[in-house]
Order: structure tokens, then sequence, then C-alpha cells
């Protein structure tokens, strides 16, 4: 499938439903979805494509899989994905990464393509990062990209910071 963005390191496409064994492979660990209620099963994974599937078709964008260009893995999710917040409907940048990647910029690659995708392509006015508060190394990839925190919410029954970043005038 042709990538949707590509970085120098990473390749984004839509997800296929070959991808369940490497997605769950992230969604279903536990310390990667520690911010999360509870890792997914392979029903949830299932279902996690199956949800981002429909939105390409929707809205023309979702969670794209986030393929490593130098080994054809996939390694992780990224995009942008409509979500209500505060009875707004806001545009979210939304990552996660295999946990043996952690710490080496992918995660902050992928975020800030997805930004300048939200900008150029969906012609965004704000984008958004729904992070729970003790989350820090997903604030850290939301602050790389140049987001700043714009409010705390309750969002699905749990404290977020809403972390966003507005287009530039230029």
């Amino acid at each position: 499938m042709a990538p949707v963005i590509e970085t120098d390191r990473l390749l984004l496409r839509q997800f296929v439903v070959e991808d369940s064994l490497p997605l769950a492979r992230i969604l279903s660990d536990p310390e990667t979805m520690r911010f999360y209620p509870a890792p997914l099963d392979d029903s949830g994974v299932l279902d996690w494509i199956t949800r981002n599937q429909t939105r390409y078709q929707k809205d023309g964008h979702g969670l794209w899989a986030m393929v490593s260009k130098t080994t054809g893995e996939l390694v992780g999710d990224s995009g942008l994905i409509r979500q209500e917040v505060d009875g707004n409907v806001e545009i979210e940048i939304g990552y996660h990464l295999r946990r043996d990647l952690w710490a080496k910029g992918l995660a902050s690659e992928a975020a800030r393509a997805c930004r300048d995708y939200g900008f150029a392509q969906l012609k965004a006015n704000r984008l958004i990062s729904l992070i729970r508060p003790e989350n820090l190394p997903s604030r850290r990839v939301a602050e790389r990209i140049g987001m700043v925190l714009w409010k705390q919410v309750m969002w699905r029954g749990l404290p977020h910071d809403v972390f966003d970043v507005v287009r530039s005038a230029a």
C-alpha cells in the first residue's frame, strides 16, 4: 500500500487486517498502554484497525501504520483523528510506538509529519493531543513538535491535558 506520509525513517500508510499481529505487539503491551484503561486483546486490535479504516473512508484520515523504512516492520501508529472535546470537534495527533524503539525520536518524527500534514492537507487551524497528565514521554513528544498545554479536561472519564499547536499566520 502506498504511503500517505513519508519521513526520513518512516512510512505512514493505511492499516490493513494483516497488520493485526505486529500492531498487537504494541497495543497489547501493558507498559505501552499503561495510560489507557487497559491493553487491547486480539479482538480490540482488530477493532482498532477497523475503526481507522472507517475513519479513512469517512474523514479521509485516521491513525496510520508506522513502518520503518530500514526494516519494513510495522513499529507503531501515528495520525490524525477527529475527537470531541468539551463539545467541540478537534483533530488530534495520535501516536504509539513499539517499546523497544522508545527514545529514538521516531514518535516525534511521525507526529511532526502528521502536524505538517494536518495544516497543509486538512487545512486545520488547530491540532491537539489528549495526554494523561502522568504520561511524561507523550508530553515530551507533543512539546518537541511545538505543542503547548492549552487546557485540562475530563475525557472518557479520566483527566487529560490538551496540548495544542495553532497554524502559523505565515
